[in-house]
């Protein structure tokens, strides 16, 4: 059993930078490839980003790609989402997501293949 609890989420200007965190607890979290996922109002949840368990694989959505940067902690239990240059459309509630992974080579990107979720932070963009 692992818990997760996002944190970071507020009001922000477009162009502005924010860092979510998620913190872990229960479980082996080096064993667990760690995603982040949003959910905009009316919109499904969608991945965002995703790292490797050992932190040295990650991917992105194409709508992120080059402005996110996930990585994480594993001797805090901590995986970040570094958000720059915000724009309207990342306006969303963020998950953190984790999912037990049998190698470092292992990533997942869609919703089901994750076993555990935080309860999400709220990021506001305006502009």
């Amino acid at each position: 059993q692992v818990q997760l609890a996002e944190s970071g989420g507020r009001l922000v200007q477009d162009g502005d930078s924010l860092r979510l965190s998620c913190a872990a607890a229960g479980g082996a979290f080096s064993n667990y490839a760690m995603g982040w996922f949003r959910q905009a109002p009316g919109k499904e949840r969608e991945f965002v980003a995703v790292i490797n368990r050992s932190g040295d694989s990650t991917y992105y959505a194409d709508s992120v790609k080059g402005r996110f940067t996930i990585f994480r902690d594993n001797a805090k239990r901590t995986v970040y989402l570094q958000m720059n240059s915000l724009k309207l459309e990342d306006a969303a509630v963020y998950y953190c997501a984790a999912r037990l992974s049998p190698s470092s080579s292992n990533y997942y990107t869609a919703r089901w293949e994750y076993n555990y979720w935080g309860q999400g932070t709220q990021v506001t963009v305006s502009s």
